[in-house]
C-alpha cells in the first residue's frame, strides 16, 4: 500500500477574511480522501507552535488564509523556513499581490492595462477635488492591504469621497484611489509552476442592488451571477489568457493565481491579482476548475502536487 501523504491544511488566521477562510478550509478538509492523506489542520491564529513542533513528519501543506498573516507572505516564510513545501505563491509574490500599490508599479513596470489611480498615507493632506480632477467621478477608493472588497467604496461625489477614504483608512494606512471603469467584470485563473495555463474566463454579474461585487456579493449564494465561460470574443478571452499570465509572472505569483479584470470595448484592465484564490462553495477559481474538466477533489489534487512539486 502507498504510504499516505501528510498534509497541514492552515486555515482560519486573524484577517477580516477569517470566518470565509474556514469557511474554505471546512470544503477542502471534507473533499480530501482521507486513504490517501493524513490531514492535520492548523489555525494560525492558535495553532503555530504546534505546526512547528509538528513540521518534521509535514509532507506539503494547503493554505487556505486570506488577507493580513495569511497571504501576504508571512506565513509563506515561516513554512520556508520549517522547510513545507505549499502550493501558492512564496513570501515575494504572495506580499506583492497583497499590496495593490506595489501590485500596481508592477503592472506599470510590465505593460499591464491598470486602471489610473492615486494613493495616500492616513497622515497626508488629501485634497478630494485634485483626485477628481486627476481621475473623474466615480473613484474606487480601497485599503492598499486586504481582500473580498472589505473597505472598499465606489465615491459618486466629494462627500461620498471624504466618506470612503475615512472607511478605508479603518483597514490600512495606506488607501489607494483608481480611476472607475464600467465594463464587464471578468476573472481569469492560471494553475502550474513552470508553464502555468489559463482556465476558463468567468464573467461576474452582480445583483443589481449592489454598486459593485462586495463582500456580501461574494459571499452570499445566490447574489451574483457567475457565468463561466465568459461571454466574451475569442479576440477578447485569448487576450484576458495572455494577462492573466502575465499578471501572475509580474507579481512573482507560483501555482496558481486568480487576475480580476474589466473589459470596456475592446480594451482589458487589470484591477487585481490573488494569490489564494477563494475556496468555498461559491468561490470562483471551483468553478473554473470544474469547467476545464476538474472537481473540487481533483482541482485540491493538483494543488498539493504543484507544491510536493516545488520541493
Amino acid at each position: 500500500m502507498e504510504k499516505k501523504i501528510t498534509v497541514a491544511l492552515l486555515s482560519g488566521g486573524i484577517s477580516s477574511e477569517r470566518e470565509v477562510s474556514l469557511s474554505g478550509g471546512d470544503q477542502v478538509y471534507q473533499s480530501l480522501d482521507k486513504d490517501k492523506y493524513t490531514v492535520f489542520r492548523y489555525d494560525p491564529k492558535t495553532d503555530i507552535s504546534r505546526l512547528v513542533a509538528d513540521a518534521p513528519k509535514i509532507d506539503v501543506a494547503l493554505i487556505i488564509l486570506h488577507g493580513t498573516h495569511g497571504e501576504d507572505g508571512t506565513v509563506q516564510g515561516l513554512l520556508d523556513l520549517l522547510n513545507i513545501p505549499y502550493q501558492c505563491s512564496g513570501p515575494l509574490g504572495s506580499s506583492v499581490a497583497m499590496n495593490k500599490l506595489a501590485s500596481k508599479y508592477l503592472y506599470v513596470q510590465c505593460n499591464i492595462p491598470t486602471p489610473a489611480f492615486m494613493n495616500f498615507k492616513i497622515n497626508d493632506f488629501i485634497d478630494a477635488d485634485s483626485c477628481i480632477s486627476r481621475l473623474g467621478l466615480p473613484i474606487v477608493v480601497k485599503p492598499v492591504n486586504g481582500g473580498s472588497s472589505i473597505g472598499m467604496s465606489i465615491a459618486h461625489s466629494k462627500i461620498d469621497l471624504i466618506k470612503a477614504l475615512e472607511k478605508a483608512f479603518e483597514y490600512d494606512d495606506t488607501v489607494l484611489l483608481e480611476e472607475y471603469i464600467k465594463g464587464t467584470e471578468i476573472t481569469g485563473a492560471v494553475i502550474g509552476n513552470q508553464n502555468p495555463e489559463a482556465l476558463p474566463l468567468i464573467e461576474i454579474v452582480p445583483n443589481s442592488t449592489y454598486a459593485f461585487f462586495d463582500y456580501q456579493a461574494k459571499y452570499t449564494a445566490g447574489e451574483t451571477e457567475e457565468i463561466c465561460p465568459a461571454r466574451i470574443s475569442e479576440k477578447l478571452t485569448q487576450s484576458a489568457w495572455e494577462l492573466a499570465k502575465k499578471s501572475h509572472t509580474a507579481l512573482f505569483c507560483k501555482g496558481y493565481s486568480r487576475t480580476d479584470m474589466i473589459i470596456k470595448g475592446e480594451d482589458i484592465y487589470v484591477l487585481e491579482t490573488n494569490t489564494i484564490p477563494g475556496m468555498t462553495v461559491s468561490s470562483l477559481l471551483p468553478l473554473a476548475a470544474q469547467k476545464a474538466g476538474m472537481d473540487f477533489s481533483q482541482l485540491i489534487e493538483r494543488l498539493i502536487s504543484l507544491g510536493l512539486e516545488e520541493r
